[in-house]
C-alpha cells in the first residue's frame, strides 16, 4: 500500500511539473505572439514614413523613386519574402540617407523636421522590437529542444517558432540624430 501511495505521489509532481512546463511554454509562445505583432507594427510604421519621404518631393527624383519602391515593396511583401524586403528598404534609406546634405534637403522642406524625427524614431526601434521577437524565439526554442518537451509532446501543435533576420543597420547620419 506504502508503494502504491509513493508511485502516485510521483506521478501527482510528474504531471504537474509537465503542466507547468507546458504552461510555460504557452507563455513564450503568447510573447512571441505579441513581440512579432510589435516588430510588425514598427516595421509598418517604417515603412510608411519611407514611402510618405518617397512621395513628398522633397528628395531628388531618383532617391525618391528609389526609396519608394523599397517602401512600397516591404509594405505588401508575403510573409516568406518579407525579411529580405525589410533588408533592402534599409540598405535603400542608408542609400538615401547616407549622407547629410540629404537630410537636410528634408528638413529644409516644411513639416520636413518631423518627417526626420519620425524616422528616426521608426529606425531606432525596429532593431529594438526584433532583438525582442527574436529573444523570445531564442526562449522557446531552447525549452522545445529538452527532451521531456518533445517526448510529452508538450508543443502542441504549434509551429516551430522562427527568428526574423534581416538587415536592420540605420542609416549614419539618422543614428547619430540625437531626437532634435
Amino acid at each position: 500500500m506504502t508503494t502504491l501511495i509513493w508511485i502516485a505521489a510521483a506521478l501527482v509532481v510528474i504531471g504537474v511539473y509537465l503542466s507547468w512546463t507546458a504552461g510555460r511554454l504557452d507563455r513564450l509562445h503568447s510573447r512571441i505572439d505579441a513581440a512579432r505583432a510589435a516588430l510588425d507594427a514598427q516595421l509598418l510604421r517604417r515603412a510608411s514614413v519611407a514611402q510618405e519621404l518617397g512621395t513628398a518631393g522633397v528628395l531628388d527624383p531618383a532617391a525618391s523613386i528609389v526609396l519608394y519602391q523599397a517602401a512600397h515593396a516591404a509594405r505588401q511583401a508575403e510573409e516568406e519574402h518579407r525579411e529580405v524586403a525589410e533588408s533592402e528598404l534599409s540598405q535603400a534609406l542608408r542609400a538615401v540617407f547616407g549622407e547629410a546634405p540629404q537630410v537636410e534637403a528634408v528638413r529644409q522642406a516644411p513639416g520636413g523636421e518631423e518627417s526626420l524625427l519620425e524616422l528616426t524614431q521608426a529606425v531606432r526601434r525596429v532593431p529594438m522590437a526584433r532583438r525582442f521577437h527574436n529573444d523570445a524565439v531564442r526562449a522557446a526554442r531552447a525549452l522545445r529542444r529538452h527532451r521531456k518537451v518533445r517526448w510529452f509532446r508538450l508543443a502542441g501543435h504549434a509551429p516551430f517558432p522562427m527568428a526574423f533576420e534581416m538587415d536592420d543597420e540605420p542609416p549614419a547620419v539618422l543614428a547619430d540624430r540625437t531626437g532634435h
